[in-house]
């Protein structure tokens, strides 16, 4: 065959097709070596890749790196023939089958052809990208900054979701234009917790920050420098604060960025750290977390409580704290586990803690032992003085003065969830040296609520978070027990006092709320200052018990009901300063409390049998500045007892305390008040007032109303005269000037009574109590409203101030108000056996969007008749249902 081509073609033509017919032919005759050299160049391939991408992998932990571009995309490209090589693996046995004559032909020589030239080419490209490959030296370059940089977050977050959202609305919802967010609350609620999570967001939701910089309190502007880039520029940490805000103000000045500040404990001067302030104007926002509500004040931050969590959420992070198989081991395990849960007062850091500690506990005996153990000395339970007291002792230290830490501590003399009456605990402040005055306690009252170390409870009340006490007991019993020294027992059903060892040694002693019914041993405890007995059913009381107790200030008995007489051996207490005996069935004040010559407060409230109080007894208090004396007692009319004749005796003996400044009395008559008004002095220290058993000839309330300072009114058992609204002048006189501090009035058992339309004098009234009146129709009389208004005007809303309405045992009450009106602080309604009262005065915008509490039966809410249905439906949501009282 080649001789007969070469005959008709000339030499050097015919060598070079032939070779060119050689080397094509090639790629079929030579098609399985070719493929076999191929396999083998792309198996060297992938190691090398291999090796790159786990070097390239350990070079990427270090922080904020990436792969080269060049890596990226030779690893990219390694992809791209990986994939061209799996076509071409697909169709290889078909190509093969089309070979023939021992594969140096094709039945297809086309398609053999063209597929041996890819085969080829292939492999080409494959040695030539592995040689690219080898020529890499550098895998990984810092990484540029995204607008965030994601922080590493505890996998337990629970209950924070609600939060979280309306914090993202506040940072991104261009329409608000609240520059600085202050996320506040207690120690371990999960404030940093969830400043993570707002941070994270910036990792994986949109939005139009050019960057998200985190700064903790104690590093702020080097942090904030940090992040925006300095950190290369080593002469930059030696420059001063004032040239780094310089600085710092130059890069943010040109974004748009959002300052993440977490535990701020004291106001930040943004200026000085160099943010620019006009940004703020321009969108740009700062996110702060702090204890205290009053550095939000103080920078004028928008506030975002972070509470602690609800039970139901409580209890879900506290069971992903401890192994489902603990809480599977014994059919008791799960009722004991959440008990335990609701011991930790919804405190994020106390139920991990807590439930750390009891992960693998399977014994029943364990769960209850740690019950007794949170609720009787929390602070030796297994972690908590290191992870949970000592942090929140941060708020305690940084509490400004001695005298603020100490009111702090007296707080934890109450029992668990003791709503604290604000007037008491102040009273106790004073008596104890702490504050000077009532508005000294309120200013101190005030800075422990922006402390996050007290809650406040309705205007009235405060309370102390379980563990905030638990911590404070934890200082007072054994931190600074040399210098605090408490003994508390306070609502844990005590039958019998502590063992009088140990009360050695202690400072301050508290056993309220119990059901101690005698103390009949002598303790010896010189330092003691206080002694809270309040609440308990003591009836005996040794002679001698007080003897040892020459230092004590403050003694409460308050509360116990059987004790009738007072042992002669309270005339040792010579450093009394305050005298509680309120809600006591004393009958008489003994004459050795004469000895009490530094006694500042004495409350003689509620003692319904006090009949005697000898003459010049109370006169002999020349310290006194508090007494109250609203007592239902039948007062005796014998000699020597200041409490005969309307008690005008004891009011010529007041007119001689120099420092008396607050009084609570009681009128038995018209003429009582008459005599009473006679005593400017004693108006106008006046706070409380109760009128009882004044039936005829009826009482004059009106009498009252230019009491300037009387906050609180009662009447019982009494019947008032008919309120004449004809004088046109007294009429506005009264709404002008009457009744301008009044703000709780309770009405009890006054079952002559028909209506109380002067109260639409009271105008800042709040609470209002009415019990036991069944023959009263209307509160507020239609026929007399009409009256009044055509003097004053109609347009006035006579209840804007009104907190909390009961109404209890009124057969015949048919309207509170004749019309709906607006009540913009209402907080709950109460209402007990009222059958005929079947329509409030609400309306739809009553509440203005408020959660208003409504308790009474099933029975008499549904048949409770409304304005319309959006009014029932605003309402429906607080409703309270339970059996009536009988």
């Amino acid at each position: 065959m080649g001789n007969l081509i070469s005959t008709f073609l000339p030499a050097d033509l015919f060598d070079r097709t032939s070779n060119c017919v050689g080397e094509q032919a090639n790629y079929v005759w030579g098609l399985e070596k070719n493929l076999r050299v191929l396999e083998t160049e792309l198996h060297k391939l992938t190691r090398a890749r291999d090796d790159l991408k786990t070097k390239v992998e350990v070079e990427e932990q270090r922080r904020r790196t990436r792969r080269t571009n060049q890596v990226a995309g030779w690893l990219e490209d390694v992809q791209k023939l990986e994939t061209e090589f799996t076509e071409l693996e697909r169709v290889r046995a078909h190509e093969i089958d089309r070979l023939c004559l021992g594969g140096l032909c094709s039945k297809n020589f086309v398609s053999s052809y063209n597929y041996g030239t890819q085969v080829v080419e292939l492999t080409d490209r494959v040695i030539n990208l592995k040689k690219d490959g080898e020529k890499i030296e550098v895998v990984v370059e810092k990484a540029p900054d995204g607008a965030a940089i994601e922080l590493p977050l505890d996998h337990t977050v629970v209950g924070q979701e609600l939060l979280l959202d309306q914090v993202w609305r506040c940072i991104t919802d261009q329409e608000n234009n609240r520059e600085i967010i202050g996320l506040y609350g207690i120690g371990g609620a999960g404030k940093t917790t969830l400043l993570k999570q707002v941070n994270n967001n910036f990792c994986h939701q949109q939005h139009n920050f050019d960057v998200v910089i985190w700064a903790a309190a104690s590093t702020l502007q080097d942090d904030i420098g940090k992040r925006i880039g300095f950190s290369e520029d080593q002469s930059w940490e030696k420059k001063s604060p004032q040239d780094k805000a310089v600085d710092i103000a130059s890069i943010l000045s040109r974004r748009k960025f959002v300052l993440l500040l977490d535990d701020i404990w004291k106001p930040i001067h943004l200026t000085e750290l160099g943010v620019p302030l006009q940004k703020l104007n321009d969108g740009s926002k700062v996110v702060l977390t702090t204890r205290s509500a009053g550095v939000c004040d103080q920078m004028d931050a928008e506030k975002v409580e972070v509470y602690s969590l609800a039970h139901d959420k409580a209890w879900e992070l506290f069971q992903e704290m401890v192994d489902r198989s603990t809480l599977d081991s014994h059919t008791g395990i799960p009722e004991l586990a959440e008990t335990l849960a609701r011991e930790c007062g919804g405190l994020p850091l106390a139920l991990k803690t807590v439930g750390r500690a009891m992960k693998s506990q399977r014994k029943v005996g364990d769960w209850k032992r740690a019950i007794h153990k949170m609720r009787t000395s929390a602070s030796k339970f297994s972690g908590m003085k290191e992870e949970v007291f000592s942090r929140l002792k941060f708020s305690y230290d940084s509490l400004s003065t001695d005298e603020l830490r100490s009111c702090l501590l007296y707080c934890c003399l109450y029992p668990e969830d003791y709503e604290i009456p604000k007037r008491e605990l102040i009273d106790y402040w004073i008596s104890e040296g702490f504050v000077y005055d009532f508005d000294d306690g309120c200013d101190f009252i005030d800075d422990l609520l922006q402390a996050c170390l007290l809650e406040e409870e309705g205007d009235d009340h405060v309370k102390m978070h379980d563990m905030i006490r638990e911590m404070s007991l934890w200082i007072a019993c054994t931190v600074d027990k040399e210098e605090e020294n408490f003994l508390v027992r306070a609502g844990v059903e005590l039958t019998e006092a502590p063992k009088f060892e140990e009360w050695e040694g202690a400072k301050r002693v508290s056993l309220m709320g119990n059901g101690i019914r005698s103390l009949s041993e002598i303790p010896t405890c010189p330092r003691l200052l206080t002694l809270l007995l309040g609440g308990n059913r003591i009836e005996e009381i040794t002679d001698g018990f007080f003897q040892s107790m020459s230092s004590l200030r403050v003694l409460s008995l308050r509360g116990n009901f059987p004790l009738r007489t007072l042992p002669s051996g309270i005339s040792g207490l010579v450093s009394l300063h305050h005298l509680d005996l309120s809600s006591t069935n004393i009958t008489g004040l003994p004459q050795e409390l004469k000895a009490l010559e530094k006694l500042r407060y004495l409350n003689l409230d509620y003692t319904r049998f006090l009949s005697i109080i000898p003459h010049q007894l109370i006169s002999g208090f020349s310290k006194l500045e508090v007494l109250r004396l609203l007592s239902r007692g039948r007062w005796s009319v014998i000699e020597g007892n200041v409490l005969c004749d309307d008690a005008e005796p004891l009011m010529k003996e007041l007119l001689g305390l120099k420092h008396l400044n607050v009084l609570s009395w009681t009128f038995r008559s018209s003429l009582a008040v008459q005599k009473f008004l006679k005593y400017p002095k004693l108006v106008s220290i006046t706070q409380s007032v109760m009128v009882c058993q004044c039936e005829s000839p009826p009482f004059n309330v009106l009498h009252l109303a230019y009491m300037e300072n009387l906050q609180e009114l009662r009447i019982s058992d009494s019947n008032l005269e008919e309120m004449k609204t004809d004088s046109t002048e007294e009429v506005k006189k009264l709404f002008q000037s009457g009744f301008r501090s009044l703000d709780r009035v309770v009405i009890w058992s006054c079952q002559k009574m028909k209506d109380l339309t002067w109260l639409v004098f009271v105008q800042i009234l709040k609470q209002l109590r009415i019990v036991f009146c069944t023959e009263m129709e209307e509160i507020i009389s239609v026929d007399k409203l009409r009256d009044i208004s055509k003097i004053i005007g109609s347009e006035h809303n006579f209840f804007a101030q009104l907190e909390s309405l009961t109404i209890k045992w009124g057969r015949n009450l048919k309207s509170v108000y004749p019309n709906p009106l607006p009540f913009p602080k209402l907080k709950k309604i109460e209402v007990r056996e009222c059958p005929q009262l079947k329509k409030l005065p609400l309306n739809s915008s009553s509440a203005k969007e408020r959660r208003v509490v409504i308790e009474g039966s099933k029975k008499w809410w549904e048949e409770l008749q409304w304005e319309d249905q959006a009014t029932q439906n605003a309402f429906s949501s607080g409703v309270v249902l339970g059996d009536d009282f009988h």
